[in-house]
């Protein structure tokens, strides 16, 4: 696949475009002089092409032309039973990403991406989802506690024409969540073709001042994706050679717009990171070296802000920052490269070595002022000791879990509700991995041993496994039971999930044993 013959010339679009081929020192000496002098020395033969064409650097190239736009608020009424309802109807769509022809996209409630949802601790929310997609599709809460047969995995599948309405009580601290879909073996493209949307939960008893909370205004969604389109701006759905986690765009949409920018009003914004891509990390900084404050991750607030230039997230984690702006001060968002902790050969081809700028945000001549942030957030119960023992094993490699590709008729074990369990977590295949638990927020005990960075302690349903370094996490089963209907725990690298890298599990009562799932219906 030739990248160039894809790309649009220069004229047409003020987005960004690859540097040439480029062997630096840097990336000899990052080889080490094992393995690759002999693909380099092969001088221009296809090897040597495809690792000197691997990497992605639009840094300074973008022109960002194209105002953010921001997710409305999702609308919702209140049924006779008192619960809020959404509803959202999944269709295809069209969205000029750039000049020319529209893309081709699928959408909920519009051609691309959907409303952000918003509800509340202890409210009862019913989404009813109309699929008028020419496929079955479904939508998963990713982040979400709540009864499997509502989850919206592989074993919830919506046809075409039909709806499906899941219902739940929120019981779980303010976060950002988001939803997606989870079709077996069709996730990474569903998802790629624009289905996701966040979710945010709000807790009004533990609400924190000082954090910007003006939807819009000074709080801000960035749903950040990567894609590839051919010179008719058609999505490009197909890995290049040696490329081992999926499609790795060239350009970056955010909230579904390529090269963005922002206009800020106020001294502080609070951003809502969601890398929503399928396969690609970000580590995610300021061109100009600014620091920040993380405040959240996944499953909600952190214990207390931290200050940092950089943040990494690999395929479905979130993290919120606050940010500081100077009056008429731009400031450009860049994901840096990447740490894959993984061979440099698997981690050129994986993106490990790409530079993408993001967005651009542009301050007023005057800003209002915004309070300081507070010095405590919202400190986390500790679930289990680092030196808990350890409950289960998993070992990640190729498309497997311990050895086993998913199957939909397999419940891998059974977890006893209320009940606490330590799982270790190993890649063994120096590929990028991560690990996502379906239904419960973990906390992260250990990485190779050692505590856990600031970033990792708080709540987390998705973490990033570095190859031969275990991570530990501690993970609290709540009171959804179901003998016959599982979640899901998988790779969110969603061609690695899509192949295979997923089990299933059943949350029980005690003395229950495990029953095989039902036959997959459509709604």
């Amino acid at each position: 696949m030739n990248l160039r013959s894809q790309r649009p010339a220069a004229a047409e679009t003020a987005g960004p475009a690859r540097k040439g081929p480029r062997i630096t020192r840097r990336t000899v000496l990052k080889a080490g002089l094992i393995g690759v002098p002999s693909v380099l020395a092969a001088g221009g033969g296809w090897a040597g092409w495809q690792w000197a064409s691997a990497d992605i650097s639009t840094a300074g190239e973008v022109s960002f032309t194209d105002r953010l736009y921001v997710p409305p608020l999702a609308r919702s009424t209140r049924d006779p039973d008192g619960r809020r309802v959404f509803d959202l109807r999944a269709a295809p769509g069209r969205r000029r990403l750039r000049p020319g022809r529209p893309t081709e996209t699928w959408g909920l409630n519009g051609p691309m991406l959907g409303p952000t949802l918003r509800a509340a601790r202890g409210e009862t929310v019913q989404v009813n989802v109309r699929n008028d997609l020419p496929e079955t599709t479904t939508i998963h809460w990713h982040g979400m506690h709540l009864p499997a047969r509502m989850d919206g995995g592989p074993h919830q599948p919506i046809a075409p024409g039909a709806t499906w309405s899941p219902y739940w009580t929120i019981d779980q601290p303010a976060a950002t969540l988001w939803y997606h879909p989870h079709p077996h073996g069709q996730t990474a493209r569903h998802v790629y073709r624009g289905l996701a949307g966040m979710f945010i939960v709000d807790d009004p008893d533990a609400s924190v001042a000082g954090l910007p909370s003006r939807y819009g205004v000074d709080d801000i969604p960035l749903i950040v994706q990567d894609v590839l389109l051919d010179d008719d701006n058609r999505l490009v759905e197909r890995r290049r050679p040696m490329n081992g986690v999926g499609v790795l765009g060239d350009q970056v949409l955010v909230n579904g717009v390529l090269h963005p920018y922002h206009e800020v009003t106020t001294e502080r914004v609070r951003l809502r990171l969601l890398n929503g891509s399928g396969a690609r990390v970000y580590r995610f900084g300021f061109t100009d070296g600014r620091s920040f404050a993380v405040v959240g991750s996944d499953g909600g607030l952190l214990p207390a802000p931290y200050e940092t230039d950089r943040i990494q997230l690999s395929p479905g984690e979130r993290a919120e920052i606050v940010v500081t702006f100077r009056p008429g001060r731009r400031a450009v968002l860049r994901s840096h490269p990447p740490d894959l902790g993984v061979d440099v050969w698997n981690g050129r081809f994986s993106g490990g070595d790409d530079t993408l700028d993001v967005m651009e945000f542009r301050p007023a001549a005057r800003l209002a002022p915004s309070p300081a942030l507070p010095s405590r957030l919202a400190a986390a119960p500790a679930l289990a000791a680092a030196s808990a023992p350890v409950t289960r094993r998993f070992e990640l490699s190729g498309f497997s879990v311990n050895g086993r590709r998913m199957d939909m008729n397999r419940i891998d074990f059974g977890v006893v509700r209320n009940t606490t369990e330590v799982w270790e977590i190993t890649a063994i295949d120096s590929k990028p991995h991560n690990f996502h638990v379906h239904d419960v927020q973990f906390q992260v005990l250990s990485v190779d041993g050692a505590p856990p960075p600031p970033e990792l302690r708080g709540w987390k349903d998705t973490v990033y496994i570095p190859d031969r370094r275990p991570v530990r996490i501690a993970l609290r089963f709540g009171e959804h039971t179901d003998p016959r209907t599982p979640y899901m725990f998988h790779c969110h690298v969603l061609y690695h999930e899509d192949q295979g890298l997923m089990g299933q599990f059943v949350v029980t009562e005690p003395g229950q044993v495990p029953q095989a799932p039902p036959s997959a219906h459509h709604h």
